[in-house]
This record gives C-alpha cells, sequence and structure tokens, in this order.
C-alpha cells in the first residue's frame, strides 16, 4: 500500500507544475531584460571595433608567448614541488583517499540540498505566480459577471435608465442549469452460506 500512497501523492503534488511556472515567469522576466542589453550592445559596438582594429598584431603575439613561458615555468615549479614532497606512505595514501572520498560524499550531500532549495525556492515563485494569474482572472470574471448579471428574473424585459438615445435594454434570463441524470445504486447479491 506504501507504493500506492506513494504514487498517488506524486501524482497529485502540484509542486513540479509550480515549479514550471515559476520558471517560466523567471524566463519572462529575464527575456524582458534583452531589449536593454542588445541597445547597450549596439551603443557599445563601434568603440570595441574600433580598439581591435587598432591593436597590433606582433604585441599581441608577443604578450601570448610571455605568458604561456610564464605559465610552463610556475607549472613546472609546482610539479616538480609536488614530486619532490610526495609521500609514499601507503598508510598516509590511503588515509588521503579515504577523506578526499568523505569529502566528496560532504560536498554532493552539499549540492544536493543547495538543488532542492533551489528547486523548492523556484516552485514557491511558481505558485505565487499562479496566484497572481488566478487572482486577476478571477478580478476579470468577476467584472464580466457584474457586468452580464441580470437584475430581472428570467424571462421579465426591465427598461434601464440610459442617457437619451441608447434605448431600453432587455435583460438576459439566467442560464438554466442541466441536472446529472440520477446513478442507479446496485447491491451486491449475497448467497447465504450452504450448511
Amino acid at each position: 500500500m506504501a507504493i500506492t500512497d506513494d504514487i498517488r501523492k506524486a501524482a497529485t503534488d502540484p509542486t513540479p507544475l509550480y515549479f514550471l511556472a515559476g520558471t517560466a515567469d523567471l524566463a519572462v522576466q529575464q527575456a524582458k531584460k534583452v531589449p536593454a542589453l542588445v541597445e547597450q550592445l549596439r551603443a557599445e559596438a563601434p568603440a570595441h571595433i574600433e580598439t581591435v582594429r587598432n591593436i597590433d598584431p606582433a604585441a599581441v603575439q608577443e604578450k601570448a608567448g610571455a605568458r604561456a613561458k610564464e605559465a610552463q615555468a610556475t607549472l613546472q615549479t609546482k610539479v616538480t614541488g609536488l614530486i619532490s614532497t610526495f609521500d609514499t606512505d601507503l598508510k598516509k595514501i590511503g588515509e588521503s583517499a579515504q577523506d578526499l572520498a568523505l569529502r566528496g560524499v560532504g560536498v554532493a550531500a552539499e549540492y544536493a540540498v543547495k538543488a532542492r532549495e533551489a528547486y523548492e525556492k523556484v516552485a514557491e515563485h511558481g505558485e505565487q505566480t499562479v496566484k497572481t494569474w488566478r487572482g486577476e482572472a478571477a478580478d476579470g470574471i468577476e467584472e464580466l459577471a457584474v457586468a452580464v448579471e441580470p437584475k430581472a428574473e428570467p424571462g421579465e424585459i426591465k427598461v434601464e435608465d440610459k442617457p437619451a438615445g441608447t434605448g431600453p435594454v432587455a435583460a438576459a434570463p439566467a442560464p438554466t442549469a442541466k441536472k446529472a441524470p440520477a446513478r442507479k445504486s446496485t447491491a451486491k447479491k449475497t448467497t447465504p452460506p450452504v450448511e
């Protein structure tokens, strides 16, 4: 029964839908920023293009070569230092490996918790977004209902006071609700036990 309860709970949990709504709302918010970024790029692009045109390729090549030599020397120094300080004691290496493995598990658990928190934040944002959407829809429906709601009984015509030239207004009859057919209850017949 626990599996059935888990499946039922997963099927009725609105959190994933709220997460999708929150993600969509955040995407829309970010998309609204794009036109401003495009305008900024348009304004800055000519200056950047001119700077690139004025760069001397020989100077760039010289700087890149100097940086590569510097990086190679630094790397070689660090590797030499690491090899010279490398401890060959197997017990210490085993402890270090175990320590690194435990740290890895801790970091993975930490990231899992952070991911869950982020998921819940976005889902909460989505829930608020859905409530906002529903509120706006409810306000629109309420305004429509007030505008359309008949003031008179069904079938009666009521003339409201209107400015001259608008003419009489007939109230629309209220819609009638259809009743669903009644369901027949079926009783299970049982046979008496044989003695």
